[in-house]
């Protein structure tokens, strides 16, 4: 088969970011998405075109248009945001932004009425009702098709990087799990979930890839391939989609930076025809395993030959080499904010001490976690 990759401007960034919705007295997760996305319809009837609907009626996601540059992104998220508070406030619900919800359990959670949900939950049974899960996708736009499988594997070596930055949900139905990013190791239980195969190669091997998936029915269209990092061949992206969601809209512009710079490195090294750094499969999926387990305190493989290193000495080191790139790309003071993340460690680290100063009162973390998105 022949999947079109669609003409995309290099590095262009559009961004995508989920939000939990919570009543504002209790910090209960709120079903209010349907009432909310109501209440932002347009005078003629039409849905809003940039704040919508996902699997659960608790989630509301934020989508950017396609930019240059991350700062004028994330600012329009934050208008979003903005329009979004203000309709959620008269129904006494609020926005938050983390991987998990501290304390809400999956079986209360009422599923978007869409046909395409009630599928993903008919089959995946179990798993799929316990996706209570929150996320950031960031699409980087590709100027050739023929770099489009070269990025997604260049892009697993610095896997742990962005998930050791982003981890947000250290708590599951109410208890702390002991892992930074418990999201991202439920997220891969789904189909075609998890990280992508070392032996996709190039878009032909893409093809046959979905080829094979569709023809022995285990997706119905290619949009349901579900990789941590994976070409988007409708928009001519590549997306990375497995960052847990961000607590405030300065540490999404961090991460978004980061990933512009790399993929944009990583399209350049094509061009010049240098290698691309990689690292076996095994030591991918176990940076994968060490990042959402310690989050920034994890220490990584760096290199084939086994070096291991702590992931936020080895983060410091790439700011210092993309320096550069984020100076062309216009998104140096977002790229140097990742120092502030590293300081504070992460948004789990900072969910941890709230819950110690409250004595186990997981209530006051998602207070916090309200606050830390509408001030920071």
């Amino acid at each position: 088969m022949t999947i079109e990759f669609a003409r995309s401007a290099r590095s262009s960034i559009g961004l995508e970011w989920e939000l939990a919705l919570v009543d504002e007295h209790t910090g209960q997760l709120a079903n209010a998405a349907g009432d909310v996305l109501a209440d932002l319809r347009r005078t003629d009837g039409r849905e809003h075109a940039q704040i919508v609907s996902e699997l659960l009626q608790n989630t509301v996601e934020l989508v950017s248009g396609v930019h240059s540059r991350v700062s004028d992104a994330v600012d329009e998220l934050r208008a979003l945001l903005d329009e979004l508070r203000t309709v959620a406030a008269a129904r006494g619900v609020v926005p938050i932004g983390a991987g998990t919800h501290p304390f809400g359990q999956w079986f209360d959670q009422p599923v978007t009425d869409k046909e395409r949900y009630h599928k993903l939950i008919e089959r995946t049974q179990w798993w799929g009702r316990n996706m209570l899960i929150w996320g950031v996708h960031v699409h980087v736009g590709l100027d050739d098709v023929s770099k489009a499988m070269p990025t997604v594997a260049g892009m697993l070596r610095y896997f742990p990087h962005l998930l050791a930055l982003s981890s947000s949900s250290p708590f599951w139905g109410g208890v702390d799990t002991g892992y930074a990013s418990n999201r991202s190791l439920m997220f891969q239980q789904l189909p075609t979930a998890g990280l992508p195969y070392e032996q996709i190669r190039t878009w032909g091997d893409y093809e046959r890839y979905v080829e094979d998936e569709l023809a022995t029915e285990i997706i119905e269209d290619q949009t349901e391939v579900r990789w941590d990092v994976r070409p988007s061949a409708r928009w001519g992206t590549v997306e990375v989609r497995f960052c847990d969601s961000t607590s405030t809209p300065g540490e999404l512009a961090a991460i978004a930076a980061l990933v512009h710079c790399l993929v944009d490195d990583l399209s350049q090294r094509i061009d010049d025809g240098r290698p691309l750094p990689e690292l076996q499969p095994w030591f991918v999926r176990e940076n994968k395993w060490r990042a959402a387990r310690y989050g920034l305190d994890a220490t990584i493989i760096v290199d084939a030959e086994g070096t291991q290193r702590p992931v936020a000495d080895d983060i410091a080191a790439h700011l210092d080499r993309l320096e550069p790139v984020a100076r062309r790309l216009g998104c140096a003071a977002e790229l140097t904010s990742i120092g502030d993340i590293i300081s504070s460690g992460g948004s789990s680290t900072r969910q941890r001490r709230i819950a110690d100063e409250a004595h186990g009162d997981l209530t006051a973390v998602v207070a916090h976690l309200a606050r830390e998105l509408k001030e920071r």
